[in-house]
């Protein structure tokens, strides 16, 4: 007998014991004894002749055999059940069952008989755009002899799917089955691997299903009743890896007899918008495709262009709005010729904040907008995208008391949805206005590549959820929130309570730079008389009010609403709309008076209830010492607490600093955030700096030796940051002057133990020792924004160098969008880690979009309107 092995390697078999959940133990390991026992070997006409090798297996008739070598004991193939009334069986992937793709009521439309695939259609309009779900083998040959019989020459087929799917003989067709957890067995598996690609995936689990099926004579157990499981599991025959199919296979052969066929797997998300990288796929596509350039022959017809997901809505909707799109830009065609009536009185909805911003900075914003509208009001047979936005906003503000719904609150499931619709609307109007300038210039940038260069529409996207503006002022006398005094949230660590009145105060030795926590009026009157004494004689003030939260002074002691499930969570106003905080903060102030009822509030670690008699905004403070302090000035700029401030905010602070030298220069500077500490820190800074450009730099020191553990990192010198470095003109001495800057500041601070650049590296550690995957998650981000905002401290420096020429007309914002984008800095910062530590690509927090998005996203109930 040869020992050639027609089955081997062998995958282990394992004879598993099964828990009460179904699944199997994977402890015992596979011997010749309990190989004997698996059931292909149970059989009478088979025999195991063992030899100094390994075993050998016959089968009845002397046709089949091979071999079992000792690797089969390396792998350990599990096996499980749906319910102890189910028989066991091997397991995909070690974890999954293997269920029929598509149920018969996914098909809406009915055309699975009629078309070879459910929900096949045609886009309302006159372009060969076309969708629907996923057909079987012989079903997508009946929708290709279709297209074909309508004279479209030319079809280019995208799988949408980022699944992996295989295709299983059954009768003399083969059907699509999906892996699906236990748990639910109605989804689909998302993110299986990052690394391998659903073509590989598919390949690993056609090998497996080959494996599993030799090892149970030919046969494997897959699902198709999944609602009462009525004769499941049902056996399907596999006698070679030819009686399964992979998505490849199907889609990718009639290549080879259709010669204008093209298809592409190009995978789109469930929900949302699709990352940078899916949008470049689809770019990419689009510039190798000849009949999709604006070179193309004008006499010839369009290209068909079908899209298909699983049943053929949410992911073919988006890919037919792109092809839609796409054909646009080769073939315009006036909207409102195409357009139903029904769907014009949609146009009639108010748009929202975010899409207003976003259409009034984009080139031609109204038209782009109005080109995406058409186009998805073309594709809306089973799908609106745009209407799926007001849907959940209904749902979501129609709900009273939120209940759990899913394992979760309810109106968090419905707001998480509307953002969803929302945000994949948004990114059509983006992708739209990329297709209007790149398509002419035949995509000289990529998607990735033209976003960072308008990083504002990351800034935008970070700002969709504007609920808190409609948040009603009765919270509070409601109970719904209540009022947290600052003594409980900003401890007075430098002890400047009983000689300033307020926390945490402190001077920038040599400078007229102070900072504090958020002062009540009288702290403010105490500050201001130190201010203008005769040692200090400031007859000009510039007070900044850094707070991003609703502040309000009651009796005597300042507040900030929080909700009582998260007290040490602020409630952040929208930046983007800062002229209406102290709108917010005197609806509050009349609430809390009018009520003249008792509120609970916490002060010190305990509950209280309290009635108040007085009560100020911040605004109204500073108006009061106004008439005393004729050189007072007060300003509000929301800073984001532990990030980065954004452009514009640098802007802000540099105009009123500006401002107040140019009528006195001997102003001082005073800002105050809710501690103290962290945005007060900040803002400093940016005022040393600023200082120095004014009225000279100090003579700086050589740099100290530091010997402790880290001292690269302490000193910044992360890898991200000295390629900043090496990027900005004289990168070193722009460095060098933040850490002098940074220095000066902290020297303030020694006892809180904080210094905006060291607190980098320590806080990163504790990602490391962390256990909770929730608070692991919570520090990298921290970490990464700390990071962030020494390098935004950098390019602001190196703006101050470079402008000062021309006494900084440009504004900073303008300067990074214009200037410092060329040069790659967002570039550089869409690709932000600790890359001396971990693959990059391991952390979607390394790039701009989810990084900003989720220094937004706080974990509160919904309050307002989603406007």
């Amino acid at each position: 007998m040869g020992t050639t092995a027609s089955a081997a390697p062998h995958p282990p078999v394992l004879h598993e014991g099964v828990h009460g959940n179904g699944m199997a133990d994977s402890r015992q390991s596979l011997s010749v004894s309990s190989f004997q026992s698996v059931s292909i070997h149970n059989s009478k006409g088979k025999s195991i002749i063992t030899n100094k090798v390994a075993p050998v297996v016959i089968t009845y008739n002397c046709r089949q055999e091979f071999q079992i070598h000792d690797d089969t004991h390396k792998t350990n193939y599990k096996v499980g059940r749906i319910s102890d009334t189910m028989p066991e069986h091997y397991l995909v992937q070690g974890s999954f069952f293997m269920v029929q793709d598509v149920y018969s009521k996914a098909d809406v439309l009915n055309t699975t008989a009629s078309h070879g695939a459910p929900n096949f259609r045609q886009l309302k309009g006159t372009y060969p755009v076309f969708g629907m779900g996923q057909p079987s083998l012989h079903g997508f040959k009946q929708v290709l002899q279709r297209l074909q019989s309508q004279g479209h020459e030319e079809i280019t087929f995208f799988c949408v799917r980022e699944e992996p799917v295989v295709f299983l003989r059954l009768a003399d067709d083969f059907a699509p089955y999906t892996p699906r957890r236990k748990e639910n067995l109605h989804e689909n598996l998302h993110g299986l691997d990052k690394e391998l690609s659903a073509e590989t995936l598919e390949v690993t689990i056609r090998k497996e299903l080959h494996d599993f099926a030799k090892l149970n004579e030919n046969v494997f157990y897959v699902y198709k009743d999944i609602e009462h499981f009525k004769d499941e599991p049902q056996n399907i025959s596999i006698t070679c890896e030819e009686d399964i199919h992979v998505t490849e296979e199907v889609y990718k052969r009639p290549v080879f007899t259709m010669p204008t066929y093209r298809y592409h797997r190009m995978p789109l998300p469930m929900e949302g918008a699709p990352l940078e990288a899916e949008f470049d796929a689809f770019v990419n596509i689009l510039r190798e495709t000849p009949s999709l350039s604006q070179l193309r022959d004008p006499s010839k017809p369009l290209p068909a262009l079908v899209f298909s997901c699983q049943v053929g809505v949410g992911r073919t909707n988006l890919g037919m709005i792109l092809g839609t799109l796409v054909l646009n830009h080769l073939h315009p065609d006036p909207p409102a010729a195409h357009q139903p009536e029904a769907d014009k009185v949609e146009e009639a909805k108010p748009l929202f904040q975010v899409i207003q911003a976003l259409i009034s900075r984009l080139p031609n914003g109204q038209q782009v907008l109005e080109e995406v509208d058409w186009a998805t009001a073309l594709c809306s047979e089973m799908h609106n995208i745009r209407e799926a936005i007001y849907e959940n906003k209904k749902k979501l503000e129609g709900i009273g008391e939120d209940y759990q719904f899913q394992g979760g609150s309810t109106k968090d499931y419905f707001l998480h949805r509307a953002m969803q619709s929302l945000e994949r609307y948004f990114f059509l109007i983006v992708f739209n206005a990329y297709l209007h300038e790149q398509y002419p210039l035949a995509f000289a940038s990529s998607f990735s590549q033209w976003m960072c260069a308008h990083p504002w529409v990351y800034r935008l996207l970070a700002c969709m959820n504007l609920s808190e503006l409609r948040a009603p002022a009765d919270l509070v006398t409601k109970g719904t929130r209540v009022l947290v005094a600052d003594d409980y949230l900003a401890p007075d660590v430098l002890s400047t309570m009983k000689e300033m009145r307020v926390a945490n105060f402190r001077r920038v030795p040599k400078m007229p730079i102070y900072g504090m926590a958020q002062p009540t009026s009288g702290a403010t009157g105490v500050v201001l008389a130190y201010l203008t004494d005769e040692k200090r004689k400031h007859s000009h003030v510039l007070w900044v009010n850094l707070q991003e939260e609703l502040v309000l002074e009651a009796n005597g002691q300042i507040y900030s609403p929080r909700e009582p499930s998260c007290l040490d969570q602020h409630i952040p106003f929208p930046a983007s709309l800062p002229q209406l905080i102290e709108q917010q903060e005197m609806a509050l102030k009349e609430e809390v008076l009018a009520a003249q009822k008792w509120l609970e509030v916490t002060l010190e670690q305990e509950k209280q209830m309290k009635m108040f008699k007085s009560c100020l905004t911040p605004q109204e403070i500073f108006n009061q010492h106004k008439g005393t302090h004729q050189g007072l000035q007060y300003c509000r700029v929301l800073l984001p607490d532990c990030c980065a401030p954004r452009e514009e905010d640098f802007d802000q602070l540099l105009e009123a600093m500006k401002s107040s030298l140019a009528e006195d220069p001997r102003s001082a500077f005073v800002f105050n955030c809710s501690s103290g500490k962290g945005r007060t820190t900040t803002a400093m800074v940016t005022a040393v700096l600023t200082l120095w450009h004014f009225n000279g730099f100090p003579e700086f020191g050589d740099d100290e030796m530091v010997s402790v553990p880290d001292a690269k990192y302490t000193k910044g010198e992360f890898e991200v940051v000295m390629q900043l470095v090496r990027l900005l003109p004289d990168g070193h001495r722009m460095k060098r002057e933040v850490d002098m800057a940074l220095d000066a500041v902290s020297e303030t601070m020694t006892p809180m133990h904080y210094h905006l650049r060291e607190i980098i590296i320590c806080t990163y550690r504790q990602v490391k020792s962390c256990k909770p995957e929730k608070e692991r998650h919570q520090l990298l981000l921290r970490s990464l924004q700390y990071l962030e905002r020494y390098m935004y401290l950098i390019l602001f420096n190196t703006y101050l160098h470079l402008e000062k020429k021309d006494s900084w007309q440009q504004s900073f914002s303008q300067w990074m969008h214009q200037v410092a984008s060329r040069a790659g800095v967002y570039d550089l910062l869409n690709h932000l880690g600790f890359s001396e530590f971990e693959n990059l690509k391991d952390s979607p927090l390394a790039s701009l979009r989810c990084r900003w998005q989720q220094q937004n996203a706080h974990p509160l109930p919904f309050r307002g309107e989603f406007i």
